[in-house]
């Protein structure tokens, strides 16, 4: 793993843990006791999911600046999605050969109706679908790990 790596994977890391307490006005368990087996169950509720058309960046993309303020790389795992908030971990699967990998939102887009997310070039490699250009996928919003207090 190279600097950079690291960085990247740190600034994930920092986006988990400072979102931990952003809890979409549920009600707060983190000075509280463990859940008990029938509220673990209301918590663990099924990851949201979305499916439609991937594609990835051009290479014109290289160095500019995405809608979060970070200068785009196509050797990041990033990605452009319309809604979800910037730092968000999504998995990306291949409906075509079962291939996933785990990509950060920090750009806004596609901006072709037809699209649910663009990846990086690297992403789009791993994804298996450079040769097509677009592929259709599955995304899921992982969640955030809970913080150990």
């Amino acid at each position: 793993m190279n600097i950079r790596q690291f960085v990247v994977w740190a600034i994930i890391l920092a986006f988990s843990l400072a979102s931990v307490d952003f809890n979409l006005g549920q009600e707060s368990h983190l000075n509280s006791a463990p859940p008990s087996e029938n509220e673990a169950e209301k918590i663990a509720e099924p990851t949201p999911r979305q499916s439609g058309l991937a594609a990835f960046y051009h290479m014109t993309f290289q160095g500019r600046r995405t809608a979060s303020g970070e200068s785009f790389n196509h050797s990041d795992l990033t990605a452009a999605h319309k809604t979800l908030p910037f730092g968000t971990l999504v998995r990306v699967i291949n409906l075509h050969n079962n291939r996933s990998i785990i990509v950060r939102v920090n750009d806004r887009g596609p901006m072709q109706a037809d699209r649910v997310i663009d990846v990086t070039r690297r992403a789009a490699g791993l994804l298996g679908f450079i040769n097509q250009g677009m592929t259709r996928v599955a995304l899921e919003i992982l969640p955030l790990a809970p913080a150990n207090k």
